[in-house]
This record gives C-alpha cells, structure tokens and sequence, in this order.
C-alpha cells in the first residue's frame, strides 16, 4: 500500500481559491451559540418530512456509527473569508441516508436540522453532491467538539455554513424555504466561486418565491 498523502501534496493539487477567500493554515473555531453537550444515550438523527414511504426515519448513535464510512478530500470555505484546503474528512455520505431513507418523488430541497433548532437548507442536488458528507473525523481523528461531533455537514462546494455542526436530522421539502443564516441575510444558494455571500446579491430563482 501506497503512502497517505501528505497534507502539503494535497493542498499543491487544488485550484486557486475562490474569490475573496485566503488561505487559512490550521482550523479557526466558528459558530454562534455555546457548544451542545454530546449524551449518546439521547442522540438520535432523523429524516422526515416527504419521505417515499411517508415515515420517519431514525438511527441511534450506535446506529449510525455503523453505517458504511467514507472518506472525501475537499476544501472548506468559510464565508467569513478564509479557506482550509485538502483536509481528508471521514463519516457516512449524505448519498447514503438518502439511499436508506428515500425522499419523495416531488422533493427538491431539504433543510438539515442542528441542535438548539439551528437549520441550513440545500438544494437536494447540491445534497446530493458525491462528495457531501456527514463527517466524523477530520484527517483520520474524531472531530473536537468545538469543530462540531459527534456529526457535521460538510459540502464542500458550497460555504461552510450550508454545513451544520452538530447535526441531527435532515428534513425532506417539496418546495425551498430559508434555514437560520439564510433568513439572517445570508445568500440562499452560497456557491463560494461565484461569492455568493449575502441575500442582497440573490438574482430570481435563487431564493424562495415567497
């Protein structure tokens, strides 16, 4: 077996960051609010809302520790301008879950759900996305919990705040509706290579119609 790629190699083989982003060595602590504490007896994640089959879903913590892991290699772009490139994050692809817990036919958005009510909303195809992940570690160790376990989204096209901490179900929706950041001003959509980083930059279609 080969050698793991150093994280130098890893960041030589990304393309230029996108606009208004600098490099950030090393991984700034972000979010608004305190930090949950984790009760593994209590945790559970749910999928609800349109789903095929009309029920809801859910798994335990063991649960959902069980489900095939995966590894991505991606970038992360905070809308707060910096950029941590190459890290390696490991957990079960959002694919996955939709996989065991199919969304309806008429579903094209979801919004996932974090604690203390905090929610991002997605497109399903961004949600979709081969490289979307729920992570449970980042470079092979467990997240901290300031970094979001014992479960974070991670879509690494989109800004990073399209991708909770903390998370605990993803709800399936037959039409958009704004999460937390998005009803603050944040841009609906987030694609950092077009910086779309504010509401006030939307053009139509980006947002919900109502």
């Amino acid at each position: 077996m080969g050698q793991p790629e150093s994280r130098e190699f890893r960041e030589s083989q990304q393309s230029e960051l996108p606009p208004g982003q600098r490099l950030q060595r090393g991984w700034p602590v972000t979010h608004y609010g305190p930090v949950p504490k984790f009760k593994p007896e209590r945790w559970e994640f749910r999928v609800f809302g349109a789903t095929a089959d009309g029920d809801k879903h859910c798994w335990n913590h063991e649960e959902f520790s069980a489900l095939p892991f995966a590894t991505v290699v991606a970038d992360l772009h905070c809308v707060t301008k910096f950029s941590m490139l190459g890290a390696e994050w490991g957990g079960v692809p959002a694919r996955t879950v939709v996989e065991l817990a199919p969304p309806a036919p008429s579903v094209t958005h979801v919004m996932v759900w974090a604690e203390y009510g905090f929610s991002a909303n997605l497109r399903l195809s961004d949600f979709l996305s081969e490289r979307a992940i729920f992570a449970t570690h980042k470079d092979g160790e467990l997240l901290t919990a300031e970094h979001g376990f014992p479960l974070r989204l991670v879509v690494p096209h989109l800004y990073a705040w399209k991708g909770p901490k903390w998370v605990r179900g993803v709800e399936y929706m037959t039409a958009d509706r704004r999460g937390f950041w998005e009803e603050r001003g944040y841009h609906n959509l987030g694609d950092p290579w077009r910086e779309q980083r504010y509401s006030y930059q939307e053009e139509p279609g980006d947002g919900p119609e109502f």
